[in-house]
């Protein structure tokens, strides 16, 4: 597997070139102006850092600055802690422990259909898998094999499939389900940069999921094959943890790291946490060719839930597959 770890280490010789472009860029158009400033500002930030003190934060045990913080946070961005399992500010430890808050039983019942969103956020897009290229934003693309890190083999399992990238706002509930059910086969930790994940910087910046630092999750489904759920990292997430192996990136060494689960039982069902953001992000899944249609209503900036319908598979015969 290939390694795109130097990439993150030269953003800010970049931003010193971007920079010049912003300014000609701007004197001809007016046009996202405010969008080119704001990647631009990210270049030349250091995100690392600003990453590691927002996750120390985010860590602190319960205080006043905690309380205050959680409180405007809750107001500032409009949580609706009706949906929680404590709706009680007081009662969260820690920033993570609100932001990472359970919802509270039955809030997002299973739709009948074989995939299930499994976020509350917002589809950045979705659609097929042109040969192994998938659209981040109007006029850039990036490829299956640079998302996967650089796995050559198991981005051809993808060729001409379906993905879906999935945004998490800062109001979002922010633990990971599952879309159907799925045995653990692979899981890769794959380091990169920390840039903002919004729509602006994913109009600005050229294969952001694929230079992001990210945690790619392999599955089988037996019935609809396999899939993959890529967790990508962004500014300000201290870390992404996973049910069967907790925090993936404590330190960030930037080297990439593999675990092989494919000799254990590791069965998640469908609607099943399998993990979350400490501070929220984008998760990107990808299904192999003929084993999903989408929900005809889910199109880009569509806000989507936990559980509601993704979509369904078709004839399973014809897709070429059968059940474990």
């Amino acid at each position: 597997m290939l390694a795109n770890s130097g990439r993150w280490q030269n953003d800010r010789v970049a931003g010193r070139v971007i920079c010049g472009r912003f300014v000609i860029v701007t004197l001809f158009s007016k046009v996202g102006m405010f969008d080119r400033f704001g990647v631009l500002i990210q270049y030349l930030l250091p995100k690392q850092r600003l990453t590691e003190l927002a996750g120390s934060v985010a860590r602190a045990k319960k205080g006043r600055m905690t309380s205050s913080f959680i409180r405007w946070f809750a107001r500032k961005y409009g949580v609706d802690m009706n949906e929680a399992e404590s709706a009680d500010l007081e009662s969260y430890k820690t920033f993570n422990d609100f932001f990472g808050r359970p919802l509270r039983a039955g809030a997002r019942p299973l739709a009948e259909a074989d995939f299930v969103s499994p976020v509350d956020g917002a589809i950045s897009q979705i659609g097929a898998i042109d040969d192994h290229h998938i659209l981040q934003a109007k006029g850039h693309r990036f490829t299956t094999t640079d998302l996967l890190g650089g796995d050559a083999a198991l981005s051809a399992q993808f060729r001409h499939g379906s993905f879906a990238n999935l945004y998490l706002s800062p109001k979002d509930y922010h633990r990971l389900h599952m879309p159907c059910t799925g045995r653990l086969t692979r899981m890769v930790y794959v380091p990169g940069s920390l840039f903002s994940v919004n729509p602006a910087t994913a109009r600005g910046v050229r294969n952001l999921f694929a230079r992001n630092e990210r945690v790619v999750c392999v599955f089988d489904s037996g019935e609809h094959g396999a899939f993959v759920m890529v967790l990508v990292g962004a500014t300000i997430v201290g870390s992404m943890e996973t049910v069967w192996h907790g925090i993936v990136n404590p330190k960030r060494t930037g080297e990439v790291s593999a675990w092989d689960y494919a000799s254990q039982p590791i069965v998640l069902e469908k609607g099943q946490e399998m993990g979350r953001f400490l501070l929220g992000s984008t998760v990107i899944l990808l299904f192999q060719q003929n084993s999903i249609v989408f929900n005809e209503s889910w199109k880009p900036e569509r806000s989507v839930r936990l559980g509601e319908m993704m979509g369904n598979s078709p004839d399973p015969v014809a897709a070429g597959y059968t059940s474990a």
